[in-house]
């Protein structure tokens, strides 16, 4: 099966800058990242529905399951689930998630149960709307899917829910994790690579930033970001400076499969 290579869009011109990029696959926000806040109907829903594109959304950055503060982490399902709700109106394949971080010091079991009660809550409710995501991160020292040693952890607790992954390679070449063979290090955890962001990063091995770069101006040999999308063999995105940006980087992918 042919997989679609697009690019992380404006949420209020999905369609204009998929065809200003070529992109056959779009991601996009369905409210401001930074808010806490149900999405509507989007006012092109309907259009981007009858595209042909392949949708992903992305949940809100202020998400985060696994923490201790029951603050944050009771409105964060919560959220995650109004997010999934609002994706699959809009006929999204997925979304996607951060696996999110425990204060300096906690117990990162906890925070591995906390994402197992996620999805197990939800199970009771029906389960997601769409399939959840679980994107690897770039920094913390107490992060739930920066190192995949503890990505291992997490997997353990929350496969048997047919969570799905997302490989970041911005995520993973920040957070110290080596290109070269992730994608058979990802499915011995995971058994699945469900979608990559193909990103370059500005800054260096394992400096834990999370700064994304176009192909032709990060410190990630383009090559080798080519090589994690041609062996994990599912969709792409592209989430990079835009639009002129990111439509080089998709031909440089096409070019490169």
């Amino acid at each position: 099966m042919a997989v679609a290579i697009g690019a992380h869009v404006k949420s209020d011109d999905v369609l204009g800058w998929a065809k200003e990029t070529g992109a056959d696959a779009v991601q996009f926000f369905l409210t401001d990242p930074q808010a806490w806040k149900a999405p509507g109907e989007h006012p092109e829903a309907d259009a981007i529905r009858a595209s042909g594109l392949t949708v992903y959304v992305h949940a809100p950055y202020r998400i985060n399951v696994a923490t201790t503060n029951n603050r944050i982490r009771v409105p964060s399902r919560k959220l995650l689930a109004q997010h999934a709700e609002g994706a699959a109106r809009i006929g999204a394949k997925a979304i996607i998630v951060h696996g999110g971080h425990l204060g300096e010091g906690e117990d990162p079991a906890i925070g591995v149960d906390n994402w197992r009660k996620t999805f197990a809550y939800a199970e009771k409710d029906g389960g997601f709307a769409v399939p959840v995501l679980i994107e690897n991160t770039a920094g913390g020292t107490n992060a739930m899917a920066r190192r995949f040693d503890r990505l291992g952890r997490l997997w353990d607790a929350v496969g048997e829910y047919g969570v799905g992954f997302c490989l970041d390679t911005c995520h993973a070449f920040a957070g110290g994790e080596e290109l070269d063979g992730i994608v058979d290090r990802v499915r011995g955890i995971t058994g699945r690579i469900d979608l990559v962001h193909a990103n370059n990063s500005r800054d260096t091995f394992d400096s834990g930033a999370d700064r994304h770069a176009n192909f032709d101006a990060g410190t990630i040999d383009a090559a080798a970001i080519a090589d994690v999308c041609r062996a994990a063999g599912s969709d792409v995105i592209v989430e990079t400076p835009g639009p002129d940006g990111q439509s080089a980087d998709i031909d440089y992918l096409r070019a490169s499969a």
